[in-house]
């Protein structure tokens, strides 16, 4: 096989990256998609990382998936939007707050609830912009009929109160998009397969039937502590809040025993006119923070099935902690609403080195311990499908006139934002307007002819056998290699990330051990225990250049320290499970173009917190992006060349 049609990973890029599944009817999508939302970084430590969404966006243009979506980039919500549900002092707090003049404001932050788990950080107010303005976008474009399914993963974020931030949530979008829905729409539906409970959802539509919350979570000693079985809603709202608690360790077979037949039941007893879906990925199988073992598909299973209702659907992230996975399911499951099987072996691109030892599109269960019997769910189950029972059928409700004005753009705008755009690129045979906007038919089996935009876009393209050239390309031989890894783009001071660089530090979330990827055996990864220092090769034209570099000091949570990187590093316990078998082999990544960075860490973590955790293993990882460079500049993506699609 020629040689031009392999990526740098050595994948065959001339197999199908995917396969159409004619069981499913054909939907119109709307992706919304804003390329800042990466460059946003709680502070160091924190397991929220804005960049997973990146990573899912990169793997949807690589899998060629945008193809058949309709890409946005929405209008940031503003304040007065926003305040549709919060009140006015809560947001104009976010927007005044800053880590320069946080103190300040300690006694605001008190009252607010900012602090640990959700912190100040640069950017704050214009992040939760973002995520609320593409929920509420996609929202008004379902109630003007423009799709049949919105897509926003920056969205989802369920646990926000009314005055209040929770659970790493600032700002509800659910809440704000639902509201935005019920202008048009009787009756709204809200499903949450997060590992835990949607309170904030259900707080705010807990007095109303109009708006009927199903929570699927894990209940007992774990945040936020709500979601009982008997909390069913108050006055016209009751029996319109449905819970369904749950134990550690769910699986797949479990999770769709009782997911199915429940929301089938809330379908023939609610009839809701649009459905909003939170795919929290907190609840995939070895998630940082999560306790439940469902793999990829089994997660994604959910997001099926609600499609087959053929309702106008929402669909949100959430939670979700261990990076490559959650960027895998989303990637996965926004070709499962599209209506496309994506191929196993994953294509190159910008992030490949994140999805090491076995580059693949999955997420697999461990041999984690169920404690949800049958006899225990079933129980749950019946008890659930009776309180939906007592629900009016088809709750009456009284409508009134819609305002003329609504969030989002008009047909009238939108079609003078296409005029305008004419205008201004009448020699362009192509705009990114008009790419983003073009949705490639089922039957067309030659790629058009908009390569160059596509790559642009952040699609790797071979040519000639070589990678596109990108700044990262030529890197300076004398500089330690750790470096100059592809990073979350995070902006960070200058003097930060000269120490970063000098002192070679990984971030461990990156390198934290996976059930799905730890194959070797104890007795094994305890012999390959690395050594303190490490030593790297790069690989140059005109010679060899070796790198020596100090392994960085992590503190107790997990977090290497930028600033103190000289001593030896701390072993973190995690949950792990054990699993049979040897690890699987690296592929080839070397790149025609790119020099060739085989350097490798193998990281010996010690399983605890959990009653069957495994013994202690070892991964062969590969490097993985320093938290803190900067790369909002980053040609691999092209993503600021988009253009915003709503007006207030």
């Amino acid at each position: 096989m020629p040689a031009t049609d392999k990526d740098p990973a050595g994948v065959d890029r001339s197999r199908n990256l995917y396969e159409w599944d004619n069981t499913v009817s054909k939907k119109k999508v709307a992706y919304f998609y804003d390329s800042d939302i990466g460059n946003y970084a709680y502070v160091t430590g924190h397991p929220m990382k804005p960049h997973r969404i990146r990573l899912a966006h990169s793997l949807v243009m690589n899998y060629n998936v945008y193809k058949y979506l309709e890409v946005y980039r929405a209008k940031p919500a503003v304040t007065a939007e926003m305040t549709q549900f919060h009140t006015d002092e809560y947001i104009e707090f976010l927007q005044k707050v800053t880590p320069d003049n946080m103190d300040s404001f300690m006694r605001e932050q008190g009252k607010y609830n900012v602090g640990d788990d959700c912190p100040v950080f640069d950017g704050l107010f214009e992040f939760c912009g973002i995520s609320a303005g593409g929920s509420m976008e996609g929202a008004a474009r379902l109630n003007r009929e423009k799709c049949d399914i919105a897509i926003n993963w920056a969205g989802g974020l369920h646990h926000a109160k009314k005055s209040e931030a929770s659970g790493f949530c600032y700002v509800n979008d659910i809440v704000l998009a639902i509201l935005e829905l019920l202008r048009f729409k009787k009756r709204v539906l809200y499903i949450d397969i997060d590992v835990h409970h949607g309170d904030g959802v259900e707080e705010a539509f807990y007095t109303t039937d109009r708006v009927m919350t199903v929570s699927f979570h894990k209940y007992g000693e774990y945040f936020p502590g709500t979601g009982e079985l008997r909390d069913i809603g108050i006055g016209a709202g009751k029996n319109y809040a449905v819970n369904f608690p749950l134990r550690d360790g769910i699986n797949d077979e479990s999770y769709s025993t009782i997911f199915e037949p429940v929301i089938d039941a809330v379908m023939k007893y609610y009839q809701p006119e649009a459905v909003v879906l939170q795919c929290g990925g907190d609840s995939l199988s070895g998630d940082r923070l999560g306790c439940f073992n469902l793999s990829m598909r089994g997660h994604a299973n959910c997001v099926k099935f609600v499609r087959t209702f053929n309702l106008p659907t929402l669909v949100l992230g959430g939670g979700g902690y261990t990076m490559r996975n959650v960027a895998r399911t989303w990637a996965y499951e926004t070709g499962r609403l599209v209506g496309v099987e994506m191929d196993s072996v994953l294509p190159y691109n910008e992030y490949y080195d994140y999805y090491g030892p076995d580059y693949e599109l999955d997420v697999r269960s461990s041999n984690m311990e169920n404690a949800n019997h049958t006899e225990y769910l079933e129980k749950i189950k019946v008890a659930v499908i009776e309180n939906l029972k007592k629900t009016i059928p088809v709750p009456s409700v009284q409508m009134t006139d819609v305002p003329r004005t609504g969030f989002g753009v008009s047909d009238e705008q939108e079609d003078e934002m296409n005029d305008q755009d004419e205008d201004e690129n009448k020699d362009t045979r192509l705009t990114q307007r008009q790419w983003e906007r073009n949705v490639a038919r089922q039957d067309e089996f030659e790629d058009s002819d908009d390569e160059e935009m596509a790559e642009a876009n952040g699609v790797w393209k071979g040519k000639r056998g070589n990678a596109r050239l990108n700044i990262m390309d030529f890197q300076n031989p004398n500089a330690n290699p750790d470096s100059m890894e592809v990073d979350s783009g995070v902006a960070t001071p200058a003097e930060k990330a000269a120490e970063a660089a000098g002192d070679g530090a990984v971030d461990p979330d990156e390198t934290m051990l996976e059930e799905t990827e730890a194959e070797q055996p104890a007795e094994a990864a305890a012999e390959s225990a690395p050594e303190p220092a490490t030593t790297t090769t790069v690989a140059q034209a005109d010679g060899e250049v070796k790198a020596t570099t100090e392994a960085a000091q992590v503190d107790e949570d997990g977090d290497v320290d930028m600033t103190e990187a000289e001593g030896k590093p701390t072993e973190r316990a995690i949950k792990t499970e054990e699993v049979e078998g040897a690890s699987a082999p690296e592929p080839d990544r070397t790149s025609p173009v790119a020099p060739a960075d085989d350097s490798t860490e193998e990281k010996n973590q010690t399983a605890a917190g959990s009653a069957d955790a495994g013994a202690p293993m070892a991964v062969n990882e590969a490097a993985k992006p320093a938290e803190g460079a900067d790369t909002t500049n980053e040609a691999v993506t092209g993503e600021d060349a988009k253009t915003d699609t709503n007006a207030s």
